[in-house]
C-alpha cells in the first residue's frame, strides 16, 4: 500500500475545488485534488453561470471572462431572467447592466461538461497533483492528520494531509465523516434535468426561464437557452413536499412540456437529447458549520446552494476561494483546528448568509400563488415595479423589501 503526505488535499475537481486549488497554488501551497471522474466529464445541473463566476474568474486571470465571451460554440451570453406566474403572466427581468456599456455579459449558460473542463484546465500543475479516477472510500480523523483512503486502479492507497477541502458535492463523505451533516428533507431539493433540441421561441437576449405554474407547484420548472439551439429544461421541488405529495417529477415536469399554454407549442416539436436525469440539492436556508478540525466544506459539500434560484457555482467558487485564502494561514500559523479555521465560516457567510436568507424567504413564495400572480400582474403593468424587481439581483436591501408587508401595500396602492 502507498502512503502520501501533504500540507493540504482536496475532495472534488468541479468549480468549488478547482477554485480552491488554483488560489493555492497562486500562494505556491502544494496540494493533492482528488476527483472519482476524469474530465471532461457530465455534471447534472442548470448549467446557469451567474455574475459572480464572472467575478472570480476576473481575480484569477480577467482573460477568462473574455474567453468564455469569445467562445460561442460552448458558452452562451445571458442578460436577464424571465419569471413566469402560475397564472401565466411572464415577467421579464434583465440583469441590471448595460449592453452597451458592461465589458462582458453579466451572465453565461454552458454545460457543465465544457465549464467544468475550461476551469479544471486552470488548476496549475506545478503545485496541484491531479489524481482523477480514484474514488475516496474513508476519511478518518487523527489528532496530528486527517487519513484519506482511496482506490486508484483497483489499488488501495493512503494520504495523509494536515488539512483537507471537502468539495465532493451533496454526497460529500467528509461532510458526513468530520462535520456530521445528515440530509434534511426540509432544505433539500429534488431536481431533474434533461436536454432538448429545436425549443422555439428563446429570448431574444438569451433569458433563463423560471416558471412558476401549476402543473409544477410547488416546485419550478426551467427552461435555459444553450449553444447550437438546444435547452437545458428541468424541474426542482424540495424533497419535503415530493415526499409528503408522493409527486412523481417525471411525469409533472413531462405533462407541463405537453400540457401547459405557455409550453406545449414551444415544445410541440422539440426533440429530447439523452435521458431525464436526477440528482439532489443541499439548500443553504439554514446555517451549517463549514469548518472543524482539519477540514472546510466548499460548495454543495457545505448546503450553499440558493433556495430560491437553485444557483450553486458561483457560491462554490466562492467558498473555493474562502476555504484556500484560509487553508493558507492555517499553514503559516500551523493551527488547523477547529478554533483556527472558523474564520472560514465568517468569511463565508458574511458573504453569502443574507442573500441564502432572503431567498429561503423568496422560496417560500412558491406556496403562495396568489401572491406571486399579484406580483406579477402589478409588474408587467408598472415599469417601475419591474425596475424595482431588476435591481434585486443585485441589491439585497432592495430583495429585503419582498420581506416587508408595506412593499405589497404600495404596489396594491401604486405608492
Amino acid at each position: 500500500m502507498q502512503n502520501l503526505d501533504t500540507p493540504v488535499v482536496i475532495l472534488g475537481a468541479g468549480p468549488g475545488g478547482a477554485t480552491a486549488s488554483i488560489f493555492l497554488a497562486k500562494a505556491g501551497i502544494a496540494h493533492i485534488i482528488i476527483d472519482k471522474a476524469t474530465f471532461p466529464r457530465d455534471k447534472i445541473c442548470g448549467d446557469a453561470l451567474s455574475g459572480k463566476v464572472g467575478a472570480i474568474l476576473n481575480r484569477i486571470d480577467p482573460k477568462l471572462v473574455h474567453q468564455l465571451d469569445e467562445d460561442n460554440d460552448n458558452f452562451l451570453n445571458c442578460w436577464g431572467v424571465q419569471f413566469v406566474a402560475p397564472n401565466g403572466e411572464a415577467l421579464d427581468i434583465p440583469f441590471d447592466k448595460d449592453p452597451e456599456v458592461q465589458d462582458y455579459p453579466p451572465g453565461f449558460i454552458s454545460k457543465r461538461v465544457n465549464f467544468d473542463h475550461f476551469l479544471f484546465k486552470q488548476i496549475d500543475e506545478n503545485h496541484a497533483t491531479k489524481l482523477m479516477g480514484c474514488e475516496v472510500k474513508d476519511v478518518i480523523a487523527h489528532d496530528d492528520k486527517v487519513e484519506i483512503i482511496y482506490k486508484q486502479g483497483g489499488e488501495e492507497k493512503i494520504i495523509f494531509t494536515n488539512l483537507v477541502i471537502g468539495a465532493e458535492g451533496d454526497r460529500s463523505i467528509v461532510a458526513k465523516k468530520l462535520a456530521g451533516h445528515k440530509m434534511d428533507p426540509k432544505y433539500y431539493a429534488a431536481g431533474l434535468r434533461v436536454y432538448y433540441e429545436n425549443v422555439t421561441d428563446m429570448h431574444a437576449q438569451n433569458f433563463i426561464e423560471l416558471h412558476f405554474i401549476k402543473e409544477v407547484l410547488p416546485g419550478y420548472l426551467w427552461v435555459f437557452p444553450l449553444p447550437d439551439n438546444q435547452a437545458n429544461v428541468g424541474i426542482g421541488i424540495l424533497s419535503e413536499k415530493v415526499k409528503s405529495h408522493k409527486l412523481n417529477l417525471k411525469k409533472m415536469m413531462l405533462n407541463a412540456l405537453e400540457n401547459n399554454p405557455n409550453l406545449r407549442e414551444r415544445f410541440k416539436n422539440a426533440k429530447m437529447l439523452g435521458d431525464i436525469k436526477g440528482w439532489g440539492l443541499p439548500l443553504g436556508s439554514v446555517k451549517r458549520k463549514l469548518s472543524g478540525d482539519r477540514y472546510m466544506l466548499v460548495g454543495d459539500a457545505g448546503s450553499l446552494i440558493d433556495p430560491f434560484t437553485g444557483e450553486g457555482i458561483g457560491n462554490a467558487m466562492i467558498s473555493g476561494r474562502f476555504a484556500a485564502e484560509t487553508a493558507v494561514k492555517a499553514l503559516t500559523k500551523k493551527d488547523f483546528s477547529a478554533s483556527g479555521l472558523e474564520e472560514y465560516d465568517a468569511l463565508v457567510y458574511d458573504k453569502l448568509w443574507e442573500e441564502l436568507k432572503l431567498s429561503y424567504t423568496m422560496q417560500k413564495l412558491i406556496n403562495r400563488p396568489w401572491l406571486f400572480n399579484f406580483i406579477a400582474n402589478r409588474a408587467v403593468k408598472n415599469k417601475a415595479i419591474r425596475e424595482v424587481m431588476s435591481t434585486m439581483f443585485d441589491d439585497l436591501d432592495m430583495r429585503a423589501k419582498l420581506k416587508s408587508p408595506m412593499f405589497y401595500f404600495k404596489m396594491l396602492f401604486n405608492i
